[in-house]
């Protein structure tokens, strides 16, 4: 990807987790249809993806004004015509999304800086808009049973709580939990750097 535009947010850990994230991603996707990403952020992630997946139409959706911005900033700069417009949504309001149907659902680092509720919303709302066997993505930090958490994570959850004590690292087990609670399969878990996970869910 080139250099930002000058509106746009960017991110040097997007720039070295985009292509071990599409490797995982890519292959789990749909052939054609509409991926839906909730609280893309600054956009590099839906920019990035949506030039290698011409096939799909990608829309990426912020609660964060600033985010919407930097996002309109990079599809003006990609001018990837299956790169929609993008969309405010509120991940712990899934009564108010603005997208009725998806055929995939991407969440990439939102779990573990935002509140418990917003992944209730993720899961709630993601279960509702997905048809049967369609894939729920993850990509971020967790807690597993029986793994030891790496130091590094260790001091990312504590920066969090100290941020917000509502944010931190999530076990991933009471996400699955939770997931299967609305409806999906447990999850298809893949390692990735930085001490990060692909978790991907099905609709069952």
């Amino acid at each position: 990807m080139s250099q930002p535009p000058t509106a746009a947010r960017s991110s040097p850990s997007t720039a070295r987790n985009r292509e071990p994230i599409l490797a995982v991603l890519a292959p789990r996707l749909p052939a054609s249809g509409l991926v839906l990403e909730i609280a893309a952020g600054a956009g590099e992630h839906a920019a990035y993806c949506a030039a290698a997946l011409p096939g799909l139409s990608w829309q990426p959706t912020d609660p964060d004004p600033r985010a919407l911005a930097s996002i309109a900033a990079w599809r003006d700069h990609a001018a990837l015509l299956n790169l929609l417009p993008p969309l405010r949504l509120d991940a712990d309001d899934p009564d108010s999304w603005p997208v009725e149907r998806a055929d995939a659902v991407v969440n990439i680092n939102m779990i573990h800086i935002s509140p418990w509720a917003a992944t209730e919303g993720l899961m709630r709302g993601a279960a509702a808009i997905l048809p049967p066997g369609a894939p729920l993505y993850l990509y971020g930090p967790y807690r597993r049973a029986g793994v030891p958490t790496a130091p590094s994570n260790e001091d990312f959850d504590r920066s969090l709580r100290d941020r917000n004590p509502e944010w931190g690292l999530r076990e991933l087990e009471a996400v699955a939990a939770l997931a299967a609670s609305a409806g999906f399969t447990p999850p298809a878990v893949t390692e990735m750097p930085a001490n990060n996970l692909s978790v991907v869910f099905r609709r069952g």
